[in-house]
């Protein structure tokens, strides 16, 4: 479901703006102009190009799960029986419609998918799997993988 988006020329100065906005996306313009020795107007020149290019393709803030009782994050591998162009569509737009699912990715290897998925009980994700997998006559297996401790998370992209 993604857009696909051609790489751009990216100078350093976006590089800069870039790595400032990954970090807090509500950073003055006046201020990433002074760090990467722009004035604000250019700053926001770049910023609007990029948006409109999709290089920047939201501006998020991002929440702790915690905080509205999300407290599990589960990794589950998905494999589908058949791997035609329409089921496996099918399947994309189903996942992609789960809010639950904060990721999902098509993949190579044994699974067909890898979802992540945020839930606040065990109880709701079992009602998840109800509804995704064994409701769903095109899914083969699945295998789930409750994570113990977010070490790391983000989206933020090296920009060097």
């Amino acid at each position: 479901m993604s857009k696909r988006v051609q790489p751009s020329h990216l100078d350093d100065f976006d590089r800069k703006i870039l790595a400032i906005l990954q970090r807090d996306n509500i950073t003055p313009q006046r201020t990433i102009g002074d760090a990467v020795n722009l004035s604000a107007p250019a700053v926001q020149r770049r910023i609007k190009r990029m948006r409109e290019e999709g290089v920047i393709r939201a501006d998020v803030s991002v929440i702790e799960p915690e905080a509205l009782g999300q407290s599990i994050t589960i990794f589950v591998e998905v494999e589908v029986i058949s791997e035609t162009a329409e089921q496996i569509e099918r399947a994309k737009s189903e996942f992609a419609a789960a809010a639950e699912i904060q990721q999902c990715y098509y993949v190579t290897g044994e699974s067909d998918f890898i979802l992540v998925i945020i839930v606040p009980s065990m109880a709701d994700y079992e009602a998840l799997t109800r509804r995704l997998f064994f409701g769903n006559n095109n899914v083969k297996r699945f295998r789930t993988f409750v994570a113990m401790d977010r070490v790391k998370v983000g989206l933020e992209v090296p920009v060097g």
